[in-house]
């Protein structure tokens, strides 16, 4: 039964307040995430935007926890999308992504420095592989060197179908290149960038400036496989970069489904993990609705007996059974109700009592 907010005095009330605010915290804290790059968490690090723009574009989003989910796609309709993952595939996993890719899949891995994008591309038989050196820019950048704006566009080819790119720029944060080894070059850095050897944040003698490859598209198998040499670029804080949005929704736009790989990234928020949990089984779905179709009938019967039980006695009082319906003394219910509940005014006694008679 809804507590009647004139029975609540000020500590009761205090109390109910400082639930509902932790409840929601809970709930909160229980349905975002705090990772890097994670597609729960809003924050500038995250990739909330990221999964967001695939509503934008009309096409539906997917988070894949496992590998095998790989086998049960339309490949020739999906895309994925691998952003820095922090462990290794497996030979068995890669398998999954390598058989997605050769049966018409795309496959976008965007990476910087660590060995997890690398060793993906060499399991699933792709040519391009990331460099690891930073690139700088201390002409065409966005505020910083450290975050240079691709601005030379490749024409596509058929070859690897990148009609999709639609963007004249890419901004990169703290990114590296793309070594193509035989790939397609589809975006570079001006003609001003160079790679940081030592990391001193500075151009020295032996770092040669020039124009380097920053995304590139190779066909493997009936798919294509996309490398981005900067994960940072599709993370919330840089979707609003020269370029960076545009590119997103150009690479969706083509598709039925984004397929989100998180199989090797975070740890997926509690909440979120159990809602992909129930959409994968239909079991656990019939069980939560049975679970709560039962919920709302028990609190239902709950708010009946509440309604039902404050009268019980005014009727055992003024004489009048569960089963039988002489006549109802409204004067005899009034006395009692102004004895039981002082605080009570007339008006809530009349409407008390007056429900009762209806029902009788």
């Amino acid at each position: 039964m809804v507590p009647d907010l004139d029975d609540l005095g000020y500590p009761r009330a205090v109390l109910l307040a400082l639930t509902f605010v932790v409840a929601l915290a809970v709930v909160v804290g229980a349905s975002t995430s705090g990772a890097a790059f994670g597609a729960f968490n809003s924050q500038w690090d995250g990739a909330s935007d990221l999964r967001a723009e695939a509503g934008a574009v009309d096409t539906g989003s997917v988070l894949l926890r496992d590998t095998a989910r790989y086998e049960t796609v339309n490949a020739s309709d999906a895309v994925s999308v691998v952003l820095s993952p922090d462990r290794a595939y497996s030979a068995e996993e890669s398998e999954h992504i390598r058989r997605f890719v050769e049966r018409g899949g795309t496959l976008v891995v965007a990476e910087d420095v660590g060995p997890g994008g690398n060793e993906l591309l060499r399991a699933v038989g792709a040519s391009a592989r990331l460099d690891g050196r930073p690139l700088r820019d201390d002409r065409y950048n966005f505020r910083s060197p450290a975050l240079p704006v691709a601005n030379n566009v490749t024409n596509a080819t058929n070859a690897t179908n990148a009609t999709w790119l639609k963007t004249e720029r890419l901004t990169l944060n703290y990114g590296t290149v793309v070594r193509p080894n035989g790939s397609e070059v589809l975006l570079r850095s001006s003609e001003y960038g160079y790679l940081d050897e030592n990391g001193n944040d500075a151009l020295d003698d032996g770092e040669t400036i020039g124009s380097y490859p920053v995304v590139t598209a190779e066909s493997v198998g009936e798919g294509r496989v996309v490398v981005v040499s900067d994960s940072s670029a599709l993370i919330n804080a840089m979707l609003d970069r020269p370029g960076n949005q545009a590119f997103v929704r150009g690479l969706f736009a083509d598709f039925d489904r984004v397929l989100l790989d998180y199989s090797h990234t975070e740890d997926l928020p509690p909440l979120a993990l159990a809602v992909l949990v129930v959409r994968e089984s239909a079991w656990l779905q019939l069980l939560v609705v049975g679970a709560l179709a039962g919920g709302v009938d028990y609190w239902a019967r709950r708010a009946e007996t509440g309604r039902d039980g404050g009268l019980a006695a005014v009727r055992r009082r003024v004489g009048v059974g569960e089963t039988t319906t002489p006549a109802f003394d409204d004067d005899a219910a009034r006395a009692y109700l102004r004895r039981m509940h002082p605080e009570w005014d007339e008006e809530r006694i009349s409407r008390v009592v007056h429900a009762r008679r209806r029902r009788d």
